[in-house]
């Protein structure tokens, strides 16, 4: 098995430890995600606490396009695009390096993305179960960071509940995306952002707040945006609901 690293140049001092991984995942960390790809925290040699995220081996035609150069692999898009995100002062984790396991032929096996453990302690999934009074604050904010995400010509593909981590303090409210191998760089439309946000959990009063704060942030008129937004979230809502089980009280 051949190992190829890219390494972040303020991280080349974890250059050995990331080449490492392939060898120490299996049997060091803490597992905080485990489906088609599984995640884990670990510490590195200087103490920095990482998170690692092990993407599984493609399959099929995919294999060929990911190791051929064809395509960008999804690890590869990951540890590429914060330093995009930095430069337009969107939230994200530091990307410290990319570990590709590849056999004698060449193609690709395991891929390994080692970034910064966000600080940030909450995810959207906590709106869940939100009572009125909890969350108005949080929305607004909300609608503000999608708004400059947006504006920022940045469109995260999968704006869902897991996938935008938040904190607060005296400042205000934090954000910050990860999982954003999934994403497009260019021009975004208010009706295309609106769109991003009709899979948001919790109460209709929440998305509703939200939705009307990005309207107000991007100059969009607000009745027709928050009629856009609902409109669709039932339609998302009822599709999912037929073949998954919805994890919170929804209403439509």
């Amino acid at each position: 098995m051949h190992i190829i690293t890219k390494i972040a140049p303020r991280y080349a001092h974890l250059e050995t430890f990331a080449a490492s991984m392939p060898q120490i995942f299996e049997h060091e960390g803490e597992v905080i995600y485990r489906g088609r790809n599984l995640i884990k925290t670990m510490t590195a040699p200087d103490g920095t606490l990482v998170n690692v995220k092990r993407y599984h081996q493609p399959s099929g035609p995919n294999r060929l396009i990911y190791s051929w150069g064809l395509r960008e692999s999804k690890g590869s898009r990951a540890f590429r695009y914060p330093a995009i995100l930095a430069a337009k002062d969107i939230g994200t984790p530091d990307a410290i390096a990319l570990v590709e396991e590849r056999n004698s032929l060449g193609l690709l096996c395991y891929s390994y993305l080692i970034t910064v453990q966000s600080p940030y302690p909450y995810t959207l999934y906590a709106m869940g179960d939100a009572k009125e009074g909890e969350y108005e604050a949080l929305a607004e904010a909300l609608g503000r960071f999608a708004a400059h995400l947006h504006e920022q010509e940045v469109l995260h593909k999968d704006f869902t509940p897991g996938n935008i981590l938040w904190s607060h303090d005296a400042d205000g409210y934090h954000f910050a995306l990860v999982d954003i191998n999934r994403m497009a760089f260019g021009p975004v439309s208010p009706k295309t952002g609106l769109a991003t946000l009709c899979r948001l959990w919790g109460p209709k009063t929440f998305v509703r707040l939200t939705v009307e704060s990005y309207a107000q942030a991007r100059d969009y008129d607000v009745a027709t945006a928050v009629q856009y937004v609902m409109e669709r979230r039932a339609r998302f809502w009822r599709r999912y609901g037929k073949k998954h089980t919805i994890k919170f009280k929804l209403e439509l």
